[in-house]
């Protein structure tokens, strides 16, 4: 009699998810608590624009690296230690009150932080069969956008009962406990003790390679892959969506606040629409993306599809610049997140598509530095025109114009999507 295969990879995808969830959370915090802290130490715009990125410049330069070593020494070590890391690094923040202390604590978030997208590509690539990469991706990206509309109204609502520390100090206490767990349960699919054999041969069936970290060699340097026109236009993409997307983690709630005139409460809970909006677009498209391929659409055709519809979508950011009315400001603020959850979903599926054997971690951080250079120019961009102008006009006007750029990137830059071979040419 054959034997039931398990489905612990959907218990793993679970784990992602949290920690994903999580590390927006701690992220978006000093979001949420920007006004109030910038009134408490006398910071001025460009100075949060500093603090806020400082943890893309640490976040963006340890991508590869983190990358590397998730790839060389394994997701279960090397992500109990990152999420452990920054979660330490996220209650020292409760103890800052200078510009040199919230940069430094930032600085050493964005350390343990880097290590978050790079482990869950790895663990995806080896823990689904090509056919489910989509929906597992979306649901672990989803977090993200739940991490960021979860925090804006229970952050909101912790700064208000108790001070801006609390969140801080209760959602690093939260991460430490996720770093034990996963260090408990996770391992690669042939040495966990959940995974029967069935499960293995599930995800074996289309090629998928269930290899543990000491089997996979890379194929080539990490630096060789940006020889390749696909990682190319992956970097370029991800960079022009980040610039965009950024602007709701990081200025978002007090542009809420100062610009559209909210209240801080009320603030918590409007600016938490464009990220449930979010949430829905990366679940709707992971969905559509495993459907179309079941259907018999290419890979290619499913995932420029998907990349170039979101981004579009996320043009609307720009029209928000045009718009008095509060509540038409939120939904084309919605409408535009919901499309860079799209874009975002399936920018991350292309990791695991176009990686070559054993380096899926490395891709990813590699992709995910550049584009997080887009994370640091943003709110130093969005701070320096508030600076200068006293409104975030200008700055909505930057974010539809390089949504247009990035259709083009992903439209026409990237060509077709599949494996890099070791023996491919450029």
């Amino acid at each position: 009699m054959e034997k039931k295969k398990t489905n612990y990879r959907w218990i793993i995808c679970g784990f992602l998810w949290v920690a994903v969830a999580v590390n927006y959370v701690d992220r978006t915090a000093l979001s949420a608590a920007t006004p109030i802290i910038m009134k408490e130490f006398n910071i001025d715009g460009t100075e949060m624009g500093i603090i806020m990125a400082a943890f893309f410049w640490a976040y963006a330069l340890l991508q590869v690296p983190m990358g590397y070593i998730a790839d060389k020494f394994g997701q279960r070590l090397i992500y109990s230690l990152a999420v452990g890391w920054w979660s330490i690094a996220q209650m020292c923040i409760a103890a800052c009150s200078s510009l040199v202390g919230f940069v430094t604590a930032r600085l050493f978030l964005g350390v343990g932080e880097a290590g978050s997208y790079p482990c869950n590509v790895g663990v995806v690539a080896k823990w689904f069969p090509k056919h489910e990469r989509s929906r597992a991706t979306a649901i672990f990206d989803s977090a993200s956008k739940f991490g960021n509309a979860f925090a804006m109204p229970v952050v909101v609502g912790l700064i208000t009962m108790f001070t801006w520390h609390a969140p801080f100090l209760i959602f690093g206490a939260i991460g430490v406990i996720w770093a034990i767990l996963w260090w408990i349960f996770y391992n690669d699919p042939r040495k966990s003790k959940h995974a029967n054999q069935a499960e293995i041969d599930y995800i074996e069936q289309d090629g998928t390679s269930v290899t543990t970290e000491t089997d996979a060699k890379p194929a080539m340097k990490w630096y060789q892959l940006l020889k390749y026109r696909n990682v190319q236009a992956m970097c370029i993409g991800f960079f022009i969506l980040n610039y965009i997307l950024y602007f709701f983690i990081t200025w978002f709630p007090t542009y809420l606040v100062q610009e559209r005139g909210m209240q801080f409460g009320q603030m918590g809970i409007v600016a938490s629409v464009p990220f449930i909006a979010a949430v829905c677009g990366s679940l709707i498209s992971g969905i559509i993306a495993d459907k179309l391929l079941i259907k018999g659409w290419s890979v290619t055709r499913t995932r420029k599809t998907l990349l170039v519809i979101g981004i579009l979508l996320a043009t609307s950011v720009g029209l928000a610049a045009f718009v008095e009315s509060n509540a038409v400001v939120i939904c084309l603020l919605a409408v535009a997140n919901f499309g860079c959850a799209v874009t975002g979903a399936m920018q991350w599926c292309l990791a695991s598509d176009v990686a070559p054997k054993g380096m899926g971690s490395q891709l990813a951080g590699l992709q995910n530095c550049v584009a997080n250079f887009g994370g640091v120019a943003s709110p130093i961009v969005a701070g320096a025109i508030l600076a200068t102008t006293n409104s975030f006009q200008i700055a909505l006007y930057t974010y539809g114009i390089t949504a247009l750029i990035g259709a083009i990137v992903y439209g026409c830059y990237l060509g077709k999507i599949e494996q890099i071979s070791v023996a491919e040419k450029n």
